[in-house]
């Protein structure tokens, strides 16, 4: 009988609940929910750029009320987010509730107070997408568009949370920005003004990244950590600063590969398209690999199986 299975399925599954460490999360505190921070960053974009995910406009008389009720959602949604997730921090316990709830309302207002200072560093991002790209033609179209102002908008606002220290809210948020995208960037990585990711596809920013003024990268760059140093019990040791270092004015074409935290790309260089990095690069440097054989060969005309069996 399928209930008799199915009885069977579940007891067996349970079987693997006994073990408390590992993926079980029953009887732990009551983590932050994807859905209601996924809904704060919703909030927040609608906040540092109004009038741009609205279904109606919004004038200057509304907009007053419009961004108290936004700020005031924020708020509420984000102190009660920040409460659970440093519930779920070992030690906590130690501590009340209206300790943790005093906590997480002091850093949400800290967060809120900042994002003057988040728009302001967005407005020279969306300017240096304008610069940067010709098929730019407005910054409406770069805010509207662009997955990479997209995703350094989310990585703004999840960057303040995360130097306030707000236990997994911050990586909620990029993750989500990550789906959204394609564009992984980690909250802790330290990006400076003027920032521009074209395209974007398949770029990942690690967490201890530093970044400069004025950057631009393309598609598929990874800014990644080259090793991992181990205890002697085999783990990896966290923290240390294993991702590199951009200075100022630097591009850095599709699909190069920069690892390892002391790797540092000097001002004003160049990484071509494709390039491995493995080692420092001088200020005014370009790097890039030598041209590729090509090979070309004459075509009878008359399509080969493998090429119609392709197009069909």
């Amino acid at each position: 009988m399928p209930k008799n299975r199915l009885s069977k399925i579940v007891e067996q599954i349970l079987n693997t609940y006994t073990d408390d460490r590992g993926i079980n999360h029953i009887e732990g505190a009551n983590l932050p929910s994807r859905e209601a921070v996924e809904e704060i960053v919703v909030d927040l974009l609608s906040v540092v750029f109004p009038g741009y995910y609205e279904k109606q406009e919004i004038s200057r008389e509304e907009v007053n009320l419009y961004i108290w009720e936004r700020i005031a959602a924020i708020y509420h949604n984000l102190s009660r987010e920040v409460a659970k997730s440093l519930r779920a921090v070992p030690g906590t316990d130690k501590k009340t509730d209206e300790d943790l709830t005093a906590i997480s309302v002091e850093k949400t207002l800290s967060f809120l107070l900042r994002i003057p200072d988040v728009r302001k560093k967005l407005t020279g991002d969306v300017g240096a997408a304008f610069d940067g790209d010709p098929a730019a033609k407005s910054f409406d179209e770069i805010i509207l568009c662009y997955p990479g102002l997209s995703a350094i908008a989310v990585y703004r606002l999840a960057h303040e949370l995360y130097v306030l220290e707000a236990p997994l809210i911050p990586r909620i948020m990029t993750e989500f920005a990550h789906g959204k995208t394609g564009i992984d960037i980690h909250p802790g990585a330290d990006i400076g003004d003027n920032f521009f990711i074209d395209h974007g596809t398949g770029v990942v920013i690690g967490e201890t990244t530093v970044i400069g003024r004025n950057v631009r990268i393309y598609q598929g760059v990874t800014l990644g950590a080259l090793s991992f140093k181990k205890d002697r019990e085999g783990r990896v040791v966290k923290g240390g600063k294993r991702h590199p270092t951009i200075e100022d004015n630097v591009v850095i074409y599709a699909g190069a590969t920069i690892l390892g935290g002391d790797t540092v790309v000097g001002k004003n260089s160049i990484v071509g398209g494709n390039v491995w990095l493995l080692e420092s690069v001088p200020p005014n440097t370009t790097v890039t690999h030598q041209p590729p054989k090509l090979i070309y060969k004459e075509l009878s005309g008359k399509p080969s199986e493998e090429v119609y069996m392709y197009y069909i």
